[in-house]
């Protein structure tokens, strides 16, 4: 039986990862692009030893991690820079990804948390598409109160994303966070339910 191959997104604050956590509880396999990302350039990694070797060992804090602040505004103010950077990261997050699909069991289902699906347009990729949806009042509150952002800086984060609407217009399932937890709960409990049919009945998308 084929693995399902889920893309999971929403914008900032929408709660996209309270729902990746309860999928995971559910017993889905989370592949967190983000995560591993992080993960490949920790202190003692080739990843870590070739991001040193390109941009000098400034870019590491004081306990030998990676400065990523100080990356960040290497790369963002260079299109060179942040092309170097990404053809350091972008294999070692492939691979780590490929060792992931393959270690999950034949008839996972297999839950992809990519926050930039839309944006990117990776829909395609998967079999379903699940868009964790919030009015952008909610998100604001969020953002704000949970995160400490000013509210500047929260609809800036917010503007820059894709809209609700774009993100609704790729989703085959939408789970609207703007309620309660129990609301969210119950919302994810019937998704499972929905994802494991069809990894058990539906062939999934061939590889691309």
């Amino acid at each position: 039986m084929p693995v399902l191959k889920v893309g999971l997104t929403g914008g900032i604050g929408s709660g996209k990862s309270e729902v990746s956590s309860r999928l995971r509880g559910h017993g889905a396999v989370v592949i967190d692009a983000d995560r591993i990302a992080r993960e490949v350039v920790e202190p003692g990694t080739p990843g870590l030893a070739a991001v040193v070797a390109e941009f000098g060992e400034e870019v590491l804090l004081p306990d030998g991690g990676l400065d990523r602040p100080k990356v960040g505004s290497i790369v963002f103010a260079d299109p060179q820079r942040l092309t170097a950077l990404n053809g350091i990261v972008h294999p070692l997050v492939g691979e780590r990804t490929r060792e992931l699909m393959e270690a999950a069991p034949g008839d996972a289902v297999v839950v992809f948390d990519v926050p930039l699906l839309a944006e990117n347009g990776l829909g395609e990729m998967y079999d379903v598409v699940v868009v964790v949806d919030a009015p952008v009042e909610t998100q604001l509150e969020r953002l704000t109160s949970r995160r400490g952002m000013t509210e500047e800086d929260a609809r800036s984060r917010i503007a820059a994303q894709a809209s609700r609407a774009d993100r609704r217009a790729i989703a085959d399932r939408v789970i609207d966070n703007s309620g309660s937890l129990d609301d969210l709960k119950s919302q994810v409990d019937t998704l499972w339910e929905d994802l494991t049919h069809r990894a058990e009945t539906a062939e999934a998308t061939p590889e691309r």
